[in-house]
C-alpha cells in the first residue's frame, strides 16, 4: 500500500488515503516519487475546468526512481532516475506527423485506464493526467518516463515535467522571443516564474512581470523581471508607459482569465504577439471587434505544454541549469508533504506563492 492524494469526485475535497498499485505489466514502469509539483492544472481537474475520469489520483509533474519494469521495457531499468511525462506522443496521429507532438490526439488516452484501487474499499481509481504523481509510488506506461539529465537532483527535476517545459516553451517556441525584445508575463506562479527566467535567457531587453499580489515582486525580480506591475484596470496603460507608449513585443498570459487575456493583448505593440498558457473555463469569453483586429495586426495564440517536445527540450533545459542560467529552486516557495496539497490548492486560489513542491 502507498499513500496518495485522491480526487473522489469533481468539486470534492482531495483525500489523502492508501491505494494498492498493481505490479508493472508489459510496457509499464513502477516509479518511487522523489518529488511532485502542485500545478494549477491539478486544481483545474479538481474543480472541473478540465475533465478526466474520476475518482482519480491527481498529480502530473514529478520525478523519481524506477523500482521495477514490466516485460519489454528496455529504455529504463531499476535504479534509474526519471522525469514523468504526462503527455506522451503517439507518433502516428495527424499532429505527431506534422511534428506538433504537444497536440498529440492520443496523449491522454491513458487517463481513462484503471490505475489502482483504494486500499479501504477496493474501488477503482484512474491516473488523472496519465501519471498520478501525487503518490509515494506510481505505475505508468514506459513512454511516460524520460531519463533525468545528468547533474539534476531528482527533487528539482520534478519541475521539468510541466512548469519549466511550459514556461520555457511558451517564450521560446510559441512567442519566439528574440534578443533585445520586450515581454510581459502575466501571473507569477510556477509557470510564470519559469517564463520570466526563459525571457532572461532569451536576452529580452525589458521583462515586465504582472500579478495581483504585491508580495510576489521580489520573487519575480529574482526570476528575471526588470519591472513589476500590480494588476489593475490600468495595467495595459502602465506597460505601454514602460515601453515608450508602444507596448511590449510579446505577452505571455499564464492565468487563464478573459480579462487577463484581453489585457495581455492590449499590452503588446502594434504587430505584437500574445501567447495564452493559462487554462480558463468555458465561461471565460474574450471578445474583439473586427476593426481592432485589422488595425493592430496583433497575433493571439494558444500554447499547450509550451509547444514542447520533452525528449528534445529536456537536454536543452539541462544545459541551461548546469550553466547556471536556469534556477529550478527559484520557482519553489514551499516544500510540503502529501498532506499539504489541499492547502497548496487554497494558496493557488488566493494567488499566493510560486510552486509548491511535494517532497517524499
Amino acid at each position: 500500500m502507498v499513500r496518495a492524494a485522491v480526487l473522489p469526485a469533481v468539486g470534492a475535497p482531495l483525500e489523502i488515503t492508501g491505494i494498492e498499485l498493481p505490479e508493472p505489466g508489459p510496457g509499464r514502469v513502477r516509479v518511487a516519487l522523489a518529488a511532485a509539483g502542485v500545478c494549477h492544472s491539478d486544481l483545474s481537474l479538481s474543480n472541473g475546468t478540465m475533465r478526466v475520469p474520476v475518482p482519480a489520483v491527481l498529480g502530473h509533474e514529478g520525478a523519481g526512481t524506477v523500482t521495477a519494469v514490466g516485460e519489454g521495457v528496455t529504455q529504463v531499468a531499476p535504479g534509474d532516475g526519471v522525469v514523468l511525462n504526462w503527455a506522451p506522443s503517439c507518433g502516428s496521429c495527424h499532429a505527431c506527423a506534422l511534428g506538433e507532438v504537444w497536440l498529440c490526439a492520443n496523449a491522454l488516452n491513458g487517463a481513462g485506464a484503471v490505475h489502482a484501487r483504494r486500499a479501504d474499499d477496493g474501488s477503482e481509481l484512474h491516473p488523472g493526467l496519465n501519471v498520478a504523481a501525487f503518490a509515494e509510488e506510481t505505475v505508468v506506461a514506459a513512454d511516460c518516463v524520460l531519463p533525468v539529465p545528468d547533474g539534476i537532483p531528482l527533487t528539482d527535476a520534478a519541475l521539468l515535467g510541466c512548469a519549466v517545459l511550459t514556461g520555457y516553451g511558451a517564450v521560446h517556441h510559441s512567442a519566439k522571443l528574440r534578443e533585445g525584445e520586450t515581454v510581459a508575463v502575466f501571473g507569477a506562479g510556477g509557470v510564470g516564474l519559469a517564463a520570466l527566467q526563459a525571457a532572461r535567457i532569451a536576452g529580452a531587453a525589458r521583462i515586465v512581470a504582472v500579478d495581483v499580489s504585491p508580495q510576489k515582486e521580489e520573487l519575480a525580480r529574482r526570476a528575471g523581471a526588470t519591472d513589476y506591475v500590480v494588476a489593475s484596470e490600468h495595467t495595459a496603460r502602465e506597460i505601454r508607459a514602460l515601453t515608450g507608449k508602444q507596448g511590449v513585443d510579446a505577452a505571455i498570459e499564464c492565468v487563464g482569465r478573459a480579462t487577463t487575456i484581453r489585457t495581455a493583448w492590449e499590452s503588446t505593440r502594434r504587430g505584437g504577439r500574445t501567447t495564452v498558457v493559462g487554462i480558463g473555463g468555458k465561461d471565460q469569453q474574450v471578445t474583439f471587434n473586427a476593426l481592432e483586429l485589422f488595425h493592430w495586426g496583433r497575433t493571439l495564440s494558444g500554447c499547450v505544454y509550451g509547444n514542447s517536445d520533452p525528449a528534445r527540450d529536456l537536454p536543452v533545459l539541462a544545459g541551461h541549469i548546469r550553466e547556471g542560467r536556469l534556477d529550478l529552486g527559484a520557482l519553489v516557495t514551499e516544500r510540503i508533504t502529501l498532506d499539504g496539497i489541499p492547502a497548496a490548492f487554497d494558496n493557488m486560489i488566493a494567488g499566493k506563492g510560486g510552486r509548491a513542491l511535494v517532497v517524499f
